[in-house]
């Protein structure tokens, strides 16, 4: 099975950014404890524009993308993630080529 990625842009109401990152926090340390199949689950502040956010998200295969979505926090995360966010664009990713620590022997 090949590996699945997502990149995620959000783009947050102005004033939103402390309550956004704290939700990004709670998700991101459940992602970390509870999906073994999510190999990177990282948000990072878009340089030049304070009002975005970007994810990137690498899973495993597709089992484990599919398993993302439904997982309680995943779900929390989504639906409070509403109040802070004006817009989110999100890319779905098939890696084919660079380079993939999860690879290293």
């Amino acid at each position: 099975m090949s590996q699945m990625a997502l990149c995620v842009r959000f783009t947050l109401r102005d004033g939103a950014g402390e309550a956004f990152d704290e939700l990004v926090r709670e998700a991101a340390a459940a992602v970390l404890e509870r999906e073994p199949g999510t190999l990177v689950y990282a948000c990072s502040e878009v340089e030049g524009a304070p009002n975005q956010c970007l994810f990137f998200e690498l899973y495993a295969d597709r089992v484990a993308f599919d398993e993302h979505g439904p997982q309680p926090h995943i779900r929390h995360f989504l639906s409070e993630s509403g109040k802070y966010v004006e817009r989110t664009e999100i890319d779905r990713l098939r890696p084919y080529a660079g380079k993939d620590p999860s690879k290293s022997a």
